[in-house]
């Protein structure tokens, strides 16, 4: 999926540059995104923001829906490109259909990861097939770390099987929890999960104390570690926990994505749907797309590829994150 915001947000992120990360869990709170026209969806996003940028390699995090498709018109994004990324599709409900320059032409279903790799640079489209009644889900974004940067593009499908847990239940789409491995391969070590929680239930999570998590939170009344997060916010838990305690205080089942990884130690430029390490990447990259070459060609999509949109006049500066 695309960022189609016609004005993007240029900025740098990176690791942390203020000293240790508070003990503490920290609540990131989402923005209203429209991307595009006036029936265009609306997204919530709380990665990245001005005071935190990165989640291990998460670098990107939109939550959208429940949407009814017939109000709101679904998703029908055109092929645009992508570099320097992997992108992460998990739904919780509809269906999405999947074209990219690799050719590869799948579908994006309910406790199904799609994870595509940008790399040197690819381009896809997708678009909300005509059975989806209510679209419900995540995009996610990974960042390539400079070693794997312009890596081949790639394509990888995977269907991870439930595990149960004491009051719970845990789709493991990338790296391990709960005694379960993804064997989706990533270029940064990484932990993407969907958690479901029964009603009154708390869970206790071994972690990798050397990694930060972020729990998104979908639906419910969920508190990480004694804090408590709204749907759609973004609790935040720095390095240094071995465990995780996720607890459900409504009367309804909960659902969160877990995600995590080492702190991400280099510097990236994000613009429109580009990461690289400079604003010339971005600027090389934008002409690229504006050119025809590099980014490949989708089969099967009715319609024009997604325009880039204008680079701001000034080139980026860094920014620190706020602490």
């Amino acid at each position: 999926m695309s960022n189609t915001e016609t004005h993007p947000t240029e900025s740098v992120c990176g690791a942390d540059v203020d000293g240790p990360p508070p003990p503490g869990i920290e609540i990131l709170t989402p923005r209203d995104v429209p991307l595009g026209g006036p029936r265009a969806m609306r997204v919530r996003r709380t990665l990245p923001q001005r005071a935190r940028t990165l989640i291990g390699a998460w670098c990107f995090a939109d939550h959208y829906g429940p949407d009814d498709v017939a109000e709101s018109g679904g998703m029908n994004v055109p092929p645009h490109p992508h570099t320097g990324l992997q992108t992460v599709s998990w739904l919780f409900s509809g269906e999405i259909e999947h074209r990219d320059s690799l050719g590869s032409h799948a579908f994006v279903r309910p406790g199904e990861l799609n994870l595509m790799t940008g790399g040197y640079g690819i381009s896809h489209s997708e678009v909300s097939t005509p059975a989806t009644r209510v679209l419900h889900g995540a995009q996610l974004w990974v960042a390539l770390p400079e070693e794997h940067r312009h890596t081949a593009r790639d394509f990888q499908h995977h269907v991870p099987a439930p595990v149960a847990l004491d009051g719970g239940e845990a789709r493991v789409f990338l790296g391990t929890l709960a005694g379960d491995t993804s064997p989706v391969r990533t270029f940064t070590p990484l932990l993407g999960a969907e958690i479901v929680l029964e009603p009154g239930a708390a869970v206790t999570l071994d972690v990798d104390p050397g990694f930060e998590h972020g729990v998104l939170v979908d639906s419910g009344d969920v508190r990480l570690a004694g804090t408590a997060l709204k749907p759609a916010e973004l609790g935040y838990a720095p390095p240094g926990h071995a465990s995780l305690t996720l607890a459900n205080a409504g009367e309804e089942p909960a659902r969160l994505l877990l995600l995590g990884g080492p702190p991400f130690q280099e510097e990236i430029v994000m613009w429109w749907n580009f990461i690289g390490r400079s604003h010339d990447d971005i600027v090389q990259a934008r002409e690229d797309w504006t050119t025809g070459t590099r980014f490949g060609e989708v089969h099967g999509y009715d319609g024009a590829s997604l325009p880039a949109p204008e680079l701001p006049n000034a080139p980026l500066k860094p920014r620190r994150r706020m602490r």
